[in-house]
């Protein structure tokens, strides 16, 4: 019997073999890589091209038997994912990463066997920070096409490049949330989050019926009943977690209520679509019911933001949340904010009506936040228990 190779080999002769697209070499010492890395959700996404090195490693490592196991994309990438971050053998370069282009892809550092090729003897990485190509404010999304961006990243304006000792380009450049909390005493200027759960709690007038810590990296949709099967153009791939509006008879509500909260259920059939990304919190609506929001990107904090149909928000952008937390650790600013609300057929924010008169709500709060800020016993986050993680959904009801 043939003897297995290691993941470092395969991967290389993956690379090699030209039977991928978008799977190269990055530079030409052949020291870096591009793996495609497109969402499932995204409308040109097609399994049998952007899925096929996720499942060949599947394949391979025998997770995967051709027509007998169900085919299951999502997990066949989170596996060669987690499989990349655990390995000593490949580094992430999160600086390199093109996520919100046409044809995303990460780029990942093969590491020499005496350890010698460290992300702080890259070049130009020692002595400057450099500044990832930021998305267009017309196309901030996963799910949206993207015209294609240039190879190469933007570097910092001189006076925004910023003087790094050795130790500090050598610290990982990403941050699995989800392990041992280890102190630290500074942010990387190059950490990526890498735990895309939410803890979603559903609320009718002000009750809470359900929370929901999600587990796929796919996010979540929020919705009444289920996405119906064929709908992929609507769609894409279906691959993300459904969480369904709980039934009215569920909890106790005058008769009048009642037959309001059933009239407005009928116009949330297709829901929105939350997920956590690099970059940040986004969402997309689908649904013909209006869908109102509060949260760190909102434009009105004494009025109404209300969410487009087949439009694509940013709810949070990571950089500044991380940006905010720096300047809280360094005493020069609040702690930063992360709770996002969702108002559903009923303006939102209302000066007017409080929200536990509103209908439906939903409380969305990206996990990273939390860890982070309970790493650095900032903020009330007591009450939210990170769970740990598991590979189905972890729900209550309330």
């Amino acid at each position: 019997m043939e003897a297995k190779m290691h993941m470092k080999e395969w991967l290389i002769a993956q690379i090699e073999s030209g039977r991928y697209e978008g799977l190269c070499w990055e530079d030409e010492e052949k020291t870096m890589f591009r793996i495609p890395w497109k969402h499932a959700a995204k409308k040109d996404y097609k399994q049998t091209e952007d899925a096929a090195l996720f499942k060949a490693w599947a394949v391979y490592k025998g997770k995967y038997r051709e027509g007998r196991d169900k085919a299951d994309p999502t997990m066949w990438k989170t596996r060669l994912r987690c499989a990349l971050n655990k390995s000593t053998d490949f580094q992430e370069v999160p600086e390199r990463n093109q996520l919100d282009i046409t044809e995303p892809y990460k780029v990942y550092l093969i590491q020499h066997n005496n350890g010698s090729a460290r992300l702080a003897e890259l070049p130009k990485l020692k002595d400057q920070v450099i500044i990832q190509t930021k998305s267009s404010a017309k196309s901030p999304s996963i799910l949206d096409k993207q015209p294609h961006c240039q190879k190469e990243s933007l570097h910092a304006n001189k006076e925004e490049v910023k003087q790094l000792p050795d130790d500090l380009m050598r610290e990982h450049m990403y941050c699995e949330l989800t392990g041992k909390k280890t102190p630290l005493t500074f942010l990387s200027p190059t950490l990526t989050i890498s735990d895309f759960r939410m803890q979603v709690v559903l609320l009718y007038l002000g009750q809470r019926l359900m929370k929901v810590t999600t587990s796929s990296p796919e996010g979540c949709f929020i919705l009444q009943g289920r996405v119906p099967l064929g709908n992929e153009q609507i769609y894409g791939t279906c691959t993300a977690q459904q969480l369904s509006f709980p039934s009215p008879g569920s909890v106790s509500l005058p008769s009048c209520m009642a037959e309001a909260m059933n009239r407005l259920l009928c116009h949330l059939e297709r829901g929105v679509l939350l997920w956590v990304a690099p970059d940040g919190v986004f969402i997309k609506r689908f649904c013909q019911g209006r869908v109102y929001w509060s949260g760190p990107m909102a434009q009105h904090t004494d009025r109404p933001n209300k969410l487009e149909r087949e439009k694509t928000f940013k709810l949070l952008d990571i950089p500044t949340f991380l940006n905010e937390l720096q300047s809280c650790l360094q005493g020069k600013g609040p702690t930063p904010s992360y709770e996002i609300e969702l108002c559903f057929g009923e303006e939102y924010p209302d000066p007017n009506v409080p929200k536990t008169k509103k209908l439906i709500m939903a409380q969305v709060v990206p996990l990273f936040a939390v860890e982070l800020l309970q790493r650095f016993n900032l903020g009330e986050t007591e009450e939210i228990q990170l769970p740990v993680l598991t590979s189905k959904t972890e729900g209550e009801k309330m």
